[in-house]
């Protein structure tokens, strides 16, 4: 046998950098094939692996040994990926751009396992942004019973889909798109393409989808002298180029589309679909599902739980402590302290001083005032390390004031940690545990333990502090939280006199949030069985003073908590609280929540996706409520995905995130490629962001835009934004990408801004603003609330016209944001208008002028009709949130006449302010201008002033009506972590102003008297204006 052998070169370095340059040049690639050879080819860095493979076979057979190479098939590749982790290539369509392997060295090795699971766990893998494999290389027992678990209840959720008729399936994958209100409104005039030709129908908004199609099919039988007639019923109407459907039994004024195209004044363009087509679409997802890998056998039945009943005080004993890396404080500090939500369970305990050294030790039992057997089941223990600054080194400071910030800065938090006392499993924990606990950031509550915080360890191990603790046993045997038998057989009931009864409704209705008294608390609880027959929706008040560390009355709670009246989706939403971890409590109200429409979900979404923060365990019914109708509504799905992808970046939450993640691409294995394709376009913009960042600094503008459209005009780019739905709505679909008109912003950050064209709708191109670098939670909170608004608005009958634009954060710090297309900003608008920077925004006529020249004729009326309507809203809308930093840059005006807000940095009153003074005094935007477009230009048209005025205190009046639900979704917002959100404070500027502690009354007078501040003020807005365009040039 001859052998060749030759010494293999070292590999060259590739950074990411280097991909996302050279996507259509060659590479010298080397290959290390499964007999011990290697070759060196040059390959595409755009070619697939797939065609990498046939190239490396056809040059493999002039080489020794290739006799003992079997079917190309039977091997795969591997590489090591940036992150230094060896990987295995499964899926062979991907290019090698898109892999981007450390160095350019890729070995094939012999295929072990089904390829097709492995394909699925790549892709799963690389779309959740999280290998797989870490989940396993975790070896926890819950995180493999929840995989086994959550996997089983997506397959099943995937397998009744496959079941369901046509019709059904509709619901699930293309549902409807509603207005939640409308009024009747005059004819439509809707194309639909049946079959071969194109009909136009003058028809009534009123009528249904099926009279339309019935319409259709009789025209077309009597165009083509059709001697039968097809059924309507076998047919639904698809909105031309969209995955937009119009069906089932409601008006056509009430579909999104339809009532966007009245508005609009433009002909709905519809085509009529065969179920036929819609049944091979079903067909062909279903096909596309393999079946899941198999995951562990189930566990074994639990022991028998034995509850131990003991008077001993629990003992948390630090056996040993260690910390890393080393701290240069004089002494160390450990406090614990038990919690139950946010409450208090005993009194926290500290550890003694001790001196710093490489690994400090204790040896000290912390001991805690209260019974084992009055443990909630949801008690966990909070520890913070913390250094403790001498006093002897006040003295060095000559100066007071000095003296006394060190003095109140004595404690400094170092790192902390929480851990559950119960496992997942409702054993009380025992024995020695370590963990790795978070960084602190002093806060101005001064706080050391962070109950709120999360109960999963930090996973970097190697740089965090790790704490050593040991759980004494408590007996000879495992001691399990007891399990609910149900009701109790005897109930007590204490009766109550008149005057007891009219106590407890006075407490309960009290407008005020400020805790009760001793004496009022004793009252509520002995009364409680009143609370459940009459006062139902005060459950929460109920919950608040019950005593979590006395099992009596723990036990007397969850029995009377079974036979409690379903809630109202308003007080279950503030149940889901972190002041109620209860798992009974949790189970009442999602069985509350599983009420709401997918709209309504849809609404909440955000909310309850943060609110997963605060589960202790990772199998909780909100999980498997929002997976189950996650995968009932592919557009729930949707956004739940981005919800959950957004964050993976945040360690504390990347396992309970990307579990979850996991077991939905399980159970919608077809929705993952639609995905995938989304995250490939994120991908690219990212690349093209990152490029334009670095030649914007070397380049002026117009030499980086063309740069960028070169850049664009690449294979690669142009196939991966291409053909896609829309992250912001997967009910539009971008088709061809317009080179030419995409740019990127001025700002430091510089989004991009890509156009894209669909020629199937007939409409314009639909824009994005791709954003890396600012943080989009709370503009996507922001106008989430304003979306809200509108609903309620609308519920009620008043259409504010209002643009809720799409806003979606997709990673750390990076998302999309709709372009709202044919509109401009003010500042735009009076620049444009005028010669000079400064004289520009006191130019009253500017905004009238600018709609005249957009709206001629008899068009002008409604225009100004739309910006008297939307301005009404925002004012509103602006005032209850408190948004701040309103200045003519992000304000604008659509050719249509609606106003609209953007750029939502600053809310609940965080106003900006420059030289310790608030330069936004003005309670809400309400210039001059706006004034002189409300009266259509005529300075004595007081009837168009008062008709706004009379929007405005209208839509307050309804938001008020709703305040609750406002205060209930912003707290549950507390767990996003926004600078702006974070404690009782900020929302408390909510209260204020919907002033929740008034009467209508009252609060209508209180709003005039802001109405009036807003008109007589509005000159220190124009000044405002006036310093925000001399300091800006906004012409582009």
């Amino acid at each position: 046998i001859c052998l060749r052998l030759s010494r293999m070169p070292p590999g060259i370095y590739c950074p990411m950098e280097f991909w996302s340059k050279g996507e259509n040049q060659n590479i010298q690639v080397d290959f290390l094939l499964p007999t011990g050879i290697y070759l060196n080819l040059s390959v595409s860095c755009n070619a697939s692996l797939g065609t990498i493979k046939q190239v490396v076979w056809k040059h493999a057979q002039y080489e020794p040994l290739y006799h003992m190479l079997s079917d190309p098939e039977a091997y795969v590749f591997t590489c090591i990926n940036q992150t230094a982790e060896q990987q295995e290539l499964e899926d062979e369509q991907r290019r090698l751009c898109d892999i981007q392997p450390f160095l350019p060295v890729l070995r094939l090795v012999a295929r072990e396992g089904d390829r097709v699971k492995k394909v699925i766990n790549s892709q799963i893998s690389l779309l959740i942004g999280k290998g797989l494999h870490e989940f396993d290389s975790v070896q926890d027992p819950e995180v493999n019973d929840f995989r086994t678990k959550m996997c089983q209840f997506c397959e099943e959720r995937a397998a009744k889909r496959q079941q369901l008729s046509w019709a059904a399936w509709m619901e699930y994958n293309f549902p409807l798109q509603l207005e939640p209100m409308a009024k009747g409104l005059g004819t439509v005039y809707a194309v639909l393409l049946a079959l071969q030709e194109s009909f136009t129908f003058q028809i009534s908004p009123k009528e249904f989808p099926i009279t339309l199609m019935s319409y259709a099919i009789k025209k077309q039988a009597t165009v083509f002298r059709h001697e039968t007639l097809e059924n309507p019923e076998d047919y639904t109407l698809q909105v031309n180029g969209k995955c937009e459907y119009l069906y089932g039994n409601y008006p056509l004024y009430q579909f999104q589309y339809i009532r966007s195209c009245l508005h609009r004044g433009l002909t709905p363009h519809l085509t009529m679909v065969h179920s036929s087509t819609i049944i091979a679409m079903r067909d062909e997802q279903t096909n596309c599902i393999a079946s899941p890998p198999k995951m562990a056998a189930k566990p074994p039945p639990l022991p028998k739980k034995k509850v131990k009943e003991s008077s001993d005080p629990v003992g948390s004993s630090p056996c040993g402590f260690m910390v890393f890396p080393y701290f240069s404080f004089p002494q160390l500090v450990v406090q614990a302290g038990l919690f139950h939500g946010n409450e208090m369970l005993c009194k926290t305990v500290s550890s003694s001083e001790v001196n710093v050294c490489s690994e400090p030790v204790w040896k000290q039992r912390l001991d805690f005032d209260i019974n084992i057997c009055d443990l909630p089941r949801m008690a966990r223990l909070c520890f913070a390390l913390y250094a403790v600054i001498e006093k002897a080194k006040k003295a060095r400071s000559t100066k007071k004031k000095s003296k006394k910030a060190v003095s109140e800065a004595s404690d400094c938090p170092i790192a902390w940690v929480n851990v559950m006392l119960f496992d997942y499993k409702d054993q009380l924990k025992t024995g020695e545990c370590c963990l790795h606990m978070w960084s602190s950031f002093p806060d101005e509550k001064g706080e050391l333990l962070n109950p709120m915080g999360t109960v999963q360890c930090n996973p970097n191990t190697e740089s965090a502090a790790a704490l050593v603790i040991c759980f004494p046993s408590v007996a000879s045997h495992p001691v399990y939280y007891p399990s609910f038998e149900g009701p109790a057989e005897h109930i007590t009931y204490t009766w109550a006199v008149r005057g007891q009864k009219l106590q407890l409704k006075e407490i309960l209705e009290r407008r005020s949030h400020t805790e009760l008294y001793e004496h009022e608390k004793d009252l509520v609880w002995k009364m409680r069985y009143d609370i459940r027959d009459q006062y139902p929706q005060a459950l929460a008040k109920l919950l608040i003073i019950t005593k979590w560390n006395k099992h009596e009355d723990v036990a007397q709670m969850i029995s009377l908590l079974q036979t409690w009246p379903e809630l109202p989706v308003l007080n279950a939403l503030e149940l889901l609280d972190f002041s109620f971890p209860d798992q009974y409590v949790g189970s009442f109200a999602i069985n509350s929540l599983k009420k709401l429409t997918d709209h309504e979900l849809f609404q909440y979404l955000l909310q309850l996706v943060q609110v997963l923060k605060y589960e202790s365990y990772l199998d909780c019914e909100l999980t498997k409520f929002l997976l189950d109708r996650a995968l009932s509504n592919r557009k729930i799905g949707h956004f739940l995905f981005w919800h959950l992808r957004s964050e993976m970046h945040v360690p504390a939450v990347a396992l309970r995130f990307g579990l979850i993640l996991e077991a939905y691409c399980r159970g919608s294995t077809h929705h993952m490629k639609v995905l995938m394709k989304q995250g490939e376009a994120l991908n690219k913009m990212k690349a093209l962001n990152d490029f334009v960042k670095s030649s914007s600094q070397k380049a002026p503008k117009p030499q980086t835009k063309e740069m960028m459209h070169v850049c664009m005009k690449q294979e690669t780019y142009l196939e991966a934004l291409s053909h896609l739905q829309s992250p912001l709505n997967p009910n539009i679909i971008l088709a061809e990408v317009c080179v030419d008109q995409c740019t990127f912003m001025d700002s430091k950050m510089k989004p991009l801004w890509i156009v894209f064209n669909n020629e199937e709708t007939g409409g314009g191109g639909v824009g994005i603003i791709f954003k890396n670098g600012d943080d989009l939670r709370q503009d996507m909170l922001t106008l989430q609330m304003i979306q809200l608004m509108d609903i309620l608005w609308k519920q009620e009958g008043l259409d504010l016209r209002m643009t809720p634009y799409g806003c979606l954060s997709t990673g750390d710090k990076t998302g999309l944001i709709e372009v709202v297309m044919h509109s401009d900003t003010i500042a735009n608008i009076q620049l444009n208008k005028s010669n000079m920077a400064a004289t520009a925004a006191f130019n009253k006529d500017a905004l009238l002028n600018w709609l005249k020249s957009k709206n001629p004729g008899d068009a002008l009326e409604q225009a100004i009709e739309e910006f008297t309507l939307s301005c009404a809203g925002y004012c509103v809308a602006t005032y209850v949130l408190g948004i701040g930093d309103r200045h003519s840059d992000n304000i604008m005006i659509r050719e249509t006449g609606q106003l609209f807000h953007i750029d939502f940095g600053h809310f609940l009153g965080n106003f900006k302010t420059k030289f310790g003074i608030n330069r936004e005094r003005v309670p809400f935007i309400l210039t001059y201008d706006f004034v002189h477009v409300i009266q259509q230009g005529k300075t004595n048209n007081n009837e168009k002033f008062e008709r706004f005025r009379g929007y405005c205190e209208k839509a307050y009046m309804i938001l008020r009506r709703h305040g609750l639900l406002f205060l209930h979704l912003f707290a549950l917002m507390k767990a996003a972590g926004l600078p702006e959100l974070s404690c009782s404070k900020d929302i408390q500027y909510l209260k204020d102003s919907l002033a929740l502690g008034k009467t209508d009354e009252e609060a209508l007078k209180h709003f005039r008297l802001k109405f009036n501040e807003a008109l007589r003020e509005s000159w220190k807005t124009k000044v405002n204006w006036l310093a925000h365009n001399v300091s800006k040039d906004n012409r582009q």
